[in-house]
């Protein structure tokens, strides 16, 4: 079930919100280090990361399901958000050359379809960057943010739906060691927190941050050529010709 977007506005305006989004700006940015003269699309709520590739990138966009809402960004220039149908995007194939996931996977009912519309718009030698809620870490346990929302999921589950809908994973961050709490002496260690985990590689982070690329070469499975059937005929009387 997707969350509204003004409450994913709402958190990213708190302080744990903030703590977040620097934490994960920092795994995206690390695996998307250069987009000078790319197009970059956002979907699900990527908004708060986007602003890392707004000024770079020839093209940013952010599309937002209808499922969830849509709000303006950015907030005091001509708007590059839009709300879609995240099954059916208003894009042409191979449009865009660097696609980030953000609150997206986990809250679509059909992930499978979204992750082979993402595949279509993507473009050959193209890149995506996934963000989803880690199913061993504490953000998925609570449903006081937006990580522990929808499906979280382990780095097996994740990789194998990747590959199921044509995409191979190349890299592995992760982030948010810090626990979800939002006081503000607690924060204060956050950077501690975030350190200390990245350096003895904790399994319990918050959320798995995959870069994948496009399998433009992929087995497409034969279909068996369907038998002709052929209606069966009933008999029926003919006049028997005369002097026969």
């Amino acid at each position: 079930m997707s969350i509204d977007v003004v409450d994913l506005r709402n958190f990213y305006s708190q302080r744990l919100g903030i703590v977040a989004r620097r934490f994960v700006g920092r795994g995206i940015r690390r695996r998307f280090a250069d987009t000078r003269g790319l197009s970059v699309l956002g979907v699900g709520y990527a908004t708060p990361y986007l602003g890392l590739f707004r000024e770079e990138a020839e093209r940013c966009l952010a599309f937002m399901p209808a499922a969830q809402g849509v709000v303006k960004w950015p907030t005091d220039r001509p708007g590059l958000a839009a709300l879609i149908d995240d099954l059916e995007m208003p894009l042409t194939d191979s449009a865009v050359d660097r696609i980030l996931l953000v609150h997206a996977l986990e809250m679509e009912h059909d992930p499978i379809a979204l992750l082979r519309e993402v595949w279509r718009v993507l473009a050959a030698g193209g890149r995506l960057l996934v963000v989803v809620p880690n199913r061993r870490g504490v953000w998925a346990r609570l449903d006081t943010t937006p990580f522990g929302h929808g499906r979280p999921y382990s780095r097996s589950q994740i990789t194998h739906l990747l590959r199921e809908t044509w995409f191979t994973p190349t890299g592995w961050t992760e982030a948010l060691h810090v626990p979800p709490v939002p006081r503000g002496w607690f924060l204060r260690s956050a950077t501690a927190w975030e350190r200390a985990g990245a350096t003895i590689a904790a399994p319990f982070a918050g959320v798995h941050i995959v870069e994948a690329t496009k399998q433009v070469y992929r087995a497409i499975p034969a279909r068996r050529e369907r038998a002709r059937l052929v209606p069966a005929l009933e008999p029926a009387f003919a006049p028997w010709p005369r002097g026969a």
